[in-house]
């Protein structure tokens, strides 16, 4: 929890953080890899589109883990 006097993360919330930030790594990777494997366009498209959010995602997670150290 934020306290008025500090930025800091909790250590169990921190821990939720970074298991996400993972896992938006780890489906990055997967979703861009399907995409490179996929001969049919809009798939390859979704699996495109798939990892952009995720990576998105990974940034914005960083983000925020960042500014509260």
């Amino acid at each position: 929890m934020l306290t008025a006097n500090t930025k800091q993360i909790e250590s169990n919330n921190l821990k939720v953080i970074e298991d996400q930030i993972s896992y938006e790594s780890l489906l990055n990777k997967k979703c861009h890899e399907y995409a490179q494997l996929c001969t049919d366009a809009q798939l390859k498209n979704l699996c495109n589109e798939a990892a952009k959010i995720h990576k998105d995602n990974f940034n914005s997670l960083k983000t925020y883990l960042d500014s509260h150290q």
